[in-house]
């Protein structure tokens, strides 16, 4: 028992090292504590941090998927308020960042354990799984029948004693392994290490590792994609799945929670819960040149984007992004409005700056690149880089005259025609309106403001996604 007990607290030492337990032995949170939890509302947008794999977040062909993205999408949807993701696979890394108001939400597979409801609160469960062993299918497994290649896998954890079982650190693994070491009364040597879950077992399909431990909807959806790994072993029962917020944030944990009890009951959560761990959907993306997180790439016009991009000081991710926007990297795509290929540049346009529908891709881009070049000098006298990039995106969008028009309104209803966000944008939307687009100061009329607004909006959303993720 004594025993136990020390293996007890060195896991939750070990696992939350940095952050604040309860004080005084009671449920209460100091004051100060309470003082440090901001409103997400106050804030204006939620901020979640998760980890990067085929079943939380990743990026193919320039757009954001993953279980976990997709289910924050659905909640801030349903809350009507913006979406941050961060990146971080450290899960000492995720607390703290918590504990430091740096994010609001820890969004990804937690096992709901006691020693963390020391330290967080958790969402009602998203999901249930079991923790699985992976193991290597033994060599020549393809000539073996099911009785042999049983004999040299493990099936009972008994057998897991002596054996040395990689795990991501800090993580719910690591202490279901040390519980398990006790209950065998045999030592399982448990190397704790960096990489991610998904990582782990390509280190055991690869034959790097032997074995490591993982949640079994992850482990399944890896089959699909590794086809000489066994994960038909269970090292724990069902445990419950969870998302995380600071302890103490009654509102961002209530408002989860409404969400998703609702959520969890209609046939798209089901969907989606298929989509990336019962299908072999995600698992086909992961063998694509296009999965960025394998090679870098988000399309196959990389090299011309990245060219290009340095001829106006851009980051390449956000040309990238631009060009999402309007063409999904399709080069031969055309607009009902006559625009064309991966720009989609106007025929006037292109011609201005020597292209057709018929032009090579990487002259498009490079006509693209020219005509935001011409943009950018029409708004030279916005000094910040970032603001006149909005106001750029925005006349690439709806054309130059528009975004002009918005800024005359802004400076004579008293607001700054330097700033977009609440001052020029708003007076752009408002220029479906009557009262403004008939305004003297107008002179190119009626504009539909909703669609250079959401451009705006979108182009930058991607962007920040792009940059999360490391690129060639």
């Amino acid at each position: 028992m004594k025993t136990q007990v020390l293996l007890f607290l060195f896991a939750v030492m070990l696992l939350f090292q940095g952050c604040n337990n309860k004080q005084n032995g009671n449920n209460e949170l100091s004051e100060s504590t309470k003082d440090t939890i901001v409103s997400y509302r106050d804030k204006g947008k939620i901020t979640a941090v998760t980890h990067y794999n085929s079943a939380n977040y990743f990026i193919y062909k320039g757009k954001p998927m993953g279980f976990h993205y997709e289910m924050l999408k659905e909640l801030t949807d349903f809350l009507g308020i913006p979406l941050e993701v961060k990146i971080e696979d450290d899960l000492n890394e995720n607390f703290r960042s918590l504990q430091n108001n740096d994010i609001d939400l820890i969004a990804t597979n937690l096992t709901i354990t006691k020693p963390r409801k020391d330290v967080v609160d958790f969402t009602v469960p998203h999901s249930r799984v079991k923790q699985v062993l992976v193991q290597r299918m033994p060599h020549g497994w393809k000539q073996m029948n099911r009785k042999q290649r049983e004999e040299q896998l493990i099936r009972n954890v008994v057998d897991l004693g002596g054996k040395r079982v990689y795990v991501q650190k800090n993580s719910s693994f690591v202490t279901r392994l040390e519980n398990l070491s006790e209950e065998i009364g045999d030592t399982i040597y448990i190397v704790e290490v960096d990489e991610e879950a998904e990582e782990l077992i390509s280190l055991v399909a690869n034959g790097d590792i032997n074995y490591t431990v993982c949640d079994e909807n992850l482990a399944k959806a890896n089959t699909g994609f590794y086809s000489n790994i066994d994960v038909q072993t269970p090292v724990s029962f069902d445990q419950n799945l969870a998302w995380a917020v600071k302890k103490g944030n009654e509102q961002l944990q209530n408002d989860i929670n409404e969400w998703l009890i609702q959520f969890k009951r209609t046939k798209k959560y089901h969907v989606l819960y298929h989509k990336y761990f019962e299908s072999s959907y995600v698992q086909n993306l992961r063998k694509s040149d296009y999965y960025t997180f394998n090679t870098g790439k988000m399309s196959q016009f990389d090299k011309y984007i990245q060219a290009y991009s340095d001829e106006i000081g851009w980051d390449w991710r956000l040309l990238a992004s631009m060009i999402y926007q309007e063409s999904r990297f399709k080069a031969n795509v055309k607009s009902w409005a006559g625009a064309y290929g991966l720009m989609q540049l106007m025929p006037a346009t292109g011609k201005q700056f020597g292209v057709d529908s018929t032009s090579a891709p990487g002259e498009q881009i490079r006509a693209g690149v020219n005509f935001i070049k011409w943009l950018n000098d029409r708004f030279e006298n916005i000094e910040n880089e970032e603001e006149r990039i909005k106001f750029i995106l925005a006349a690439y969008n709806v054309g130059l005259g528009h975004v002009v028009d918005a800024q005359r309104l802004a400076e004579k209803n008293g607001k700054n025609p330097k700033v977009w966000d609440d001052n020029v944008d708003y007076y752009l939307l408002s220029k479906s309106k009557p009262e403004y687009y008939k305004d003297p100061d107008v002179k190119y009329g009626y504009c539909r403001g909703i669609e250079p607004y959401n451009y705006v909006k979108e182009v930058l959303e991607r962007y920040n996604h792009y940059q999360n993720l490391e690129t060639n």
